[in-house]
């Protein structure tokens, strides 16, 4: 096997192995079925069987990529197996415009549909790792210089990672991108809103200039919170609870007793996924709390949107005695 298709990374006193899966037996691919229904916990949302699976692989019959993370034994050695499997992403070549299709290169893309850490193992930043080791590959072996993926507009953890990190560009909101999507990391009461991104390889990351207090203290929030006490799934808990902002829209006449401001702030809750599972109760109203959130946060995205507001990055920071999460966004006339 080729060097290159293979790398070991220490991350906090420890090895792990960064391997893209070349295997032609249909078995070796159950792993990732496994590890991805461990995360997800949503039995009705599954890959295809493990004998396809291996067929869509660029290394037998198809345009797919595995590419795992695995840890080291007790003995120093590397076992690509389920018990040693830490982390996974997996994705495959697809078409920008569908008139062009496969005949020219500058078309193509790769689409990222799956990235997970298992859970024991998300304090060694091996979401970002898997994510560039991704890059390089999707690069060196696919030729192709652009990838794209979703993700859910709450998840603050995601959003960091994605925007702030590495420098992907929003492309569009999409509401209720996936149906009848449950388990442990969505509810079916809580629409599956997704941002759909894209990630010029080749595109240096740059950072904005701003002062989220500033913005803050200037009227620039479109969705801001409160906190509320609640009987959470686990006992009284506190939770963010969405509020509109003070971000004023100019009316149709561009009417609003001034300019709209030249940033814009969305913030979200600091851990959606507790959220999610603390609320998933019978009290209607405790339940409906990460529904405000996404009502709120998807009318606030599709206006400042659509009006010329580009989001250009992705914070977080302690105000008011709590950590929270905030989408940056500046009129797209400003932007350099």
């Amino acid at each position: 096997m080729s060097k290159e298709l293979e790398v070991v990374q220490e991350i906090e006193g420890r090895r792990f192995l960064l391997a893209v899966e070349t295997t032609g037996r249909a078995e070796d691919y159950c792993k990732y079925e496994q590890l991805r229904s461990q995360i997800w916990e949503d039995p009705e949302d599954a890959f295809s069987g493990p004998r396809n699976m291996a067929s869509e692989n660029y290394y037998n019959n198809g345009s797919s990529l595995f590419i795992g993370i695995f840890t080291e034994d007790e003995q120093g050695c590397f076992q690509k197996d389920q018990d040693h499997l830490a982390a996974f992403t997996f994705g495959y070549v697809g078409v920008k415009d569908k008139d062009i299709a496969y005949r020219e290169s500058r078309n193509l893309v790769f689409y990222s549909q799956y990235a997970a850490v298992r859970p024991d193992f998300q304090g060694f930043n091996l979401g970002m790792r898997l994510k560039e080791f991704q890059k390089q590959k999707v690069q060196q072996i696919l030729g192709v210089q652009t990838i794209t993926c979703t993700f859910d507009p709450l998840v603050g953890v995601n959003a960091y990672r994605i925007i702030h990190a590495l420098g992907m560009e929003i492309i569009s909101y999409k509401d209720a991108c996936y149906e009848g999507f449950a388990g442990r990391l969505n509810r079916l009461d809580v629409p599956s809103d997704r941002f759909w991104v894209s990630w010029d390889l080749l595109k240096q990351v740059s950072r904005p200039g701003y002062d989220i207090k500033e913005l803050m203290a200037a009227g620039c929030l479109a969705v801001g919170s409160d906190v509320q006490e609640v009987q959470g799934k686990t006992g009284p808990i506190r939770l963010e609870t969405a509020q509109a902002g003070d971000f004023i829209f100019a009316d149709e006449g561009g009417h609003t007793g001034g300019q709209e401001p030249d940033f814009a702030l969305v913030e979200i809750p600091y851990d959606y996924y507790r959220m999610l599972q603390e609320t998933d109760v019978t009290d209607p109203e405790v339940r409906s709390i990460p529904l405000q959130w996404r009502r709120q946060t998807r009318q606030a995205f599709h206006a400042l949107l659509g009006r010329g507001y580009r989001i250009i990055d992705f914070c977080y920071f302690k105000y008011q005695e709590r950590l929270r999460d905030f989408y940056v966004l500046q009129r797209q006339d400003l932007r350099p």
